[in-house]
């Protein structure tokens, strides 16, 4: 099954682990989508800025820290993905525990290394 991904926080500069999270996204034929605070590209996945409307999420996968989650929250919630996974550095337990009320499953890991260990 495919798990149309939305990586929120993506950086365009390569060294950067949400750069390198929608290149290892893209490399296990996950669908990617990806925000970030500039608009540009990484290798073939635009990378747009704001809130788009964007449907069909299965995975949002989080490169923001805590402080800046919070302008987030309803647009994440509202999309409804089936989980959020909170990257190194990213966990929040106010938005975890919104998130969890909602039905939607948490997880705190890495998507790389989920992606290359082949538990994404």
């Amino acid at each position: 099954m495919t798990k149309p991904t939305l990586v929120i926080g993506a950086s365009l500069k390569e060294s950067r682990y949400s750069n390198i999270c929608v290149k290892t996204l893209v490399s296990g034929k996950f669908p990617v989508t990806a925000i970030g605070l500039r608009e540009g590209s990484i290798d073939e996945i635009q990378v747009q800025s704001g809130f788009p409307e964007i449907q069909n999420i299965h995975t949002v996968t989080l490169y923001l820290g805590p402080e800046n989650q919070k302008s987030w929250y309803n647009y994440i919630l509202k999309m409804n993905p089936e989980r959020v996974v909170f990257n190194p550095g990213t966990e929040n337990q106010e938005f975890e525990d919104m998130l969890s009320n909602a039905g939607i499953e948490v997880i705190e890991g890495c998507t790389i290394v989920m992606v290359k260990g082949g538990t994404y």
